[in-house]
């Protein structure tokens, strides 16, 4: 599984891997900076393949922040892996991830980030949005680098195959595609869709960011703010419509 390199956005690279038997892609982001950043560790088994992608770009040791969207192998599951090569890295989650899961699995103790937090980095600012259960997860946030306008949406516009790095075409409908054939196997309701989830993904819409950075397919680059709010009518039509 060697691991692809592509800058999507101004100092944001996108580190991924492919799963040929579940034709599935697994990203890493690393942001470089004064004070680098890597949003999603991946998977343990994937851990050299990112390592080795990342050295391409900048060595792995100098790693200062490590973030994710919530407690699951692919958010985090390499974590100690990274911090025992990068001895200055610190984990950086919530403050219902450090109590439930993060604070006790994490070899070194993490960074609580409180909603709307900001990390700054030297030349990119970061903010933590709180979005419970979005993508899943009563732990869930996600990250919103404000200098080039990157939103880190995780599980977010998930999308099967061994896709370009970024694209500009109907991402939602990629989505819709991948979605709508995990609905029929044992693998569906990834993505839950409550009272909330709507409220949120238009909070994340009116960001209007310029990149949306994708755990699993093609990170996308176009009128983001509305493949959020497409991404959300995908979800209450999956769900059975409007919750009443």
């Amino acid at each position: 599984m060697t691991a692809t390199v592509d800058e999507i956005a101004p100092d944001v690279f996108r580190i991924t891997t492919f799963n040929e038997q579940a034709n599935f892609q697994f990203s890493s982001f690393l942001i470089r900076d004064d004070e680098p950043m890597l949003y999603h560790t991946n998977l343990r088994g994937c851990f050299d393949d990112i390592r080795t992608g990342m050295a391409t770009v900048l060595d792995p040791a100098m790693l200062r922040w490590i973030g994710f969207s919530h407690f699951e192998s692919d958010e985090c599951g390499a974590l100690n892996d990274w911090l025992g090569i990068a001895p200055h890295a610190e984990p950086v989650c919530s403050f219902v991830g450090a109590r439930t899961s993060v604070g006790d699995f994490s070899d070194r103790p993490p960074r609580v980030l409180e909603a709307d937090e900001k990390i700054e980095t030297g030349s990119h600012t970061f903010r933590v949005i709180e979005t419970k259960h979005v993508p899943h997860g009563w732990d869930a946030s996600l990250l919103y680098e404000e200098t080039a306008s990157t939103l880190f949406c995780s599980d977010l516009l998930g999308q099967g195959g061994n896709v370009e790095a970024l694209y500009d075409g109907d991402i939602v409908g990629r989505s819709d595609d991948y979605n709508s054939r995990q609905a029929e196997g044992p693998m569906s309701g990834a993505v839950p869709f409550t009272k909330e989830t709507l409220p949120i993904l238009n909070s994340l819409a009116d960001l209007n960011p310029a990149t949306l950075a994708c755990m699993h397919g093609s990170s996308f680059s176009g009128d983001c703010g509305q493949a959020l709010r497409d991404f959300g009518g995908l979800l209450e039509r999956l769900n059975g419509g409007p919750i009443e």
